[in-house]
């Protein structure tokens, strides 16, 4: 079996450590079957084949595609850039790829520039009620999964529209493309699949300061999803998994 590549955005050590274990766990993968890079510590490499690995998995982070170039953080630009180089030939090749919520970002913004924005759609740190659509419910990274389902969100940016060439399989009432599928093989989720309560606990400890909720408010909001049943999502990663891993 060709290797998983797995690509972290998120330059915070315990965070990308955190998500990393999440996407083996959850995903039914262990070390050998990936290979891993954090793009805040390396660069792509120069001789990178994307033929080589079974499909490409990107995890989330604290940037956002819509924030104006001249104001990132030089490093947050730099774990974008190189991420977005990519998705030319993974779109073009329609090479499966699976994005998690910055994935979405990612994929809206290379499909539609300006597409991904702040205007509306964010979600404050929660476990929101999802739904499959028609084309959801036919889709197998979705198979086996209930018509609803909780999943955790924590988001300033959202897919503002249905990018061109997207379908949408899955909505919210706060953010109506929650997964959305390109061509045949390239999904982004704006809900975490990987992430349970013990793992969005370490996020809100992490990013308490990030502007993602009032920092005073992370206890409560870490009591809020030990109590939530989010065992659904997961079941993306394992489909994929399941389906590119051959």
């Amino acid at each position: 079996m060709k290797p998983f590549l797995i690509l972290q955005l998120r330059p915070e050590t315990e965070a990308a450590d955190n998500e990393y274990e999440a996407f083996l766990a959850k995903g039914g993968l262990d070390e050998a079957q990936v290979r891993r890079i954090r793009l805040d510590l390396e660069d792509l490499p120069a001789d990178l084949d994307l033929d080589d690995h079974a499909g490409v998995i990107v995890g989330g982070g604290p940037g956002c595609v819509s924030d104006d170039p001249a104001t990132k953080d030089p490093l947050e630009k730099k774990i974008e850039d190189e991420i977005m180089g990519l998705m030319p030939e993974i779109c073009a090749r329609d090479i499966p790829y699976l994005g998690c919520c910055y994935g979405i970002g990612i994929l809206g913004h290379h499909l539609a520039p300006g597409i991904v924005s702040k205007e509306k759609y964010g979600e404050p740190v929660s476990a929101v009620d999802c739904a499959l659509t028609e084309a959801g419910r036919a889709d197998p990274l979705l198979a086996g999964m209930p018509g609803r389902f909780h999943a955790f969100v924590g988001h300033k940016e959202a897919v503002q529209a249905l990018p061109p060439g997207t379908v949408n399989l899955v909505s919210s009432g706060p953010t109506p493309f929650q997964m959305l599928r390109f061509g045949q093989n390239v999904y982004a989720t704006q809900f975490h699949p990987e992430a349970d309560a013990d793992g969005f606990e370490t996020r809100i400890r992490i990013y308490r300061h990030k502007g993602y909720f009032p920092p005073e408010t992370a206890e409560a909001l870490i009591e809020m999803v030990r109590g939530e049943d989010v065992r659904f999502p997961e079941l993306v990663l394992r489909n994929f998994v399941a389906r590119y891993g051959g």
